[in-house]
């Protein structure tokens, strides 16, 4: 058996790219970057930052271009693909390592709001309506009237 799995989360580097195949397919270009923390021999903190290259098609290209920016949170999962070709000004063989990603989940944006950011919050001395709309997102109002089971049609 035979596994070739990648799972990321981290933070996008760059706006995505979209571009189109001959066949019009659409292809999104992503750069992720992951970080690594951890304590060396003489317990000093150490941090490694690595550097991921997504490629995600169709339908997904077209909506992680619309949606995702800089800085965004995002989880890829998909496997790990290398392909070559023969540089034109030079004649080298290039190889690229990426991930071909099945799926795509978007994260919290840099500002800290939308899914998966802590509630809003709003700054101290912030004026009441905009504490109210901060509110407002995080509460959901019932209605007042009690069910009758009568009213059930079935």
């Amino acid at each position: 058996m035979y596994l070739n799995k990648a799972l990321i989360v981290g933070n996008l580097t760059r706006d995505p790219e979209l571009r189109a195949l001959p066949s019009g397919i659409q292809v999104a270009s992503l750069s992720v970057a992951t970080n690594r923390v951890w304590k060396d021999k003489n317990g000093a903190k150490q941090e490694s930052t690595d550097f991921h290259n997504v490629v995600v098609f169709g339908r997904q290209a077209e909506t992680a271009a619309q949606y995702l920016k800089k800085g965004q949170q995002v989880m890829v999962e998909g496997r790990i693909q290398t392909r070559s070709w023969d540089d034109k000004a030079s004649g080298e063989k290039k190889y690229r390592t990426e991930i071909v990603a099945d799926r795509v989940q978007f994260g919290s944006k840099p500002g800290g709001f939308g899914p998966g950011a802590p509630s809003a919050a709003p700054a101290a001395g912030a004026p009441a309506k905009a504490a109210s709309k901060a509110k407002e997102v995080d509460t959901i109002e019932y209605p007042e009237e009690d069910i009758n089971p009568e009213d059930i049609p079935f």
